[in-house]
């Protein structure tokens, strides 16, 4: 069993440290994107599925409260956390146009959208990008497994290239904290050079 642990170990660090790695200049342009976006008045909405509902939740809560500085609240949204809406939505019209839904009534052009699927085919995470498009925010996409359809329908695609949803889900974080980082640094640079 100890062996499982340290392969496991192994595979997680190596999957995660090559897709930090090879987005490098991604992540910077991300990050700018969505300091773009936090700095002209407008926000970040994410979602995603069971996991990826949870880093959608996780990310907009780093984004809202504070990552690593002391700084004022930026507007990002979880899609994931209104059951009432969500239910409302998947009852009336159908569970693929749960994001979709909320995007036609919050997004806005200049917003930013991030929509993350391990696989990059979780169809109403794709009509969610499509709304946002439609709608003219900029898209943000995290997938795993060659990208699917998510990445295609990004601006900014980050595409993990492994096959195994738990170690798509860790290097998923691990940019996101990336990407909270940089925002932070690029949106309150006296306050990061305090740090």
């Amino acid at each position: 069993m100890e062996d499982i642990v340290r392969e496991i170990a192994a595979t997680s660090v190596r999957v995660t440290e090559a897709f930090l790695t090879q987005n490098a200049a991604l992540a910077v342009s991300a990050a700018t994107a969505m300091a773009e976006a936090f700095s002209s008045g407008h926000k970040i909405v994410i979602f995603g599925n069971g996991g990826s509902a949870a880093d959608a939740q996780h990310l907009a809560a780093e984004f809202v409260n504070r990552f690593r500085l002391e700084r004022r609240a930026l507007c990002a949204m979880a899609l994931t956390t209104d059951t009432s809406i969500l239910t409302a939505i998947g009852n009336d019209y159908s569970f693929e146009d749960v994001f979709a839904r909320q995007i036609q009534a919050v997004g806005r052009e200049g917003d930013l959208a991030w929509g993350i699927s391990t696989s990059g085919r979780s169809r109403n995470v794709i009509l969610g990008m499509e709304a946002a498009r439609s709608a003219g925010l900029r898209t943000l996409g995290f997938s795993g497994a060659g990208g699917g359809e998510l990445a295609e329908l990004s601006d900014l695609a980050f595409v993990v290239q492994s096959r195994q949803t738990p170690r798509i889900q860790e290097a998923h974080m691990a940019m996101g904290h990336v990407l909270c980082d940089l925002a932070e640094r690029i949106l309150f640079p006296l306050k990061a050079a305090e740090a």
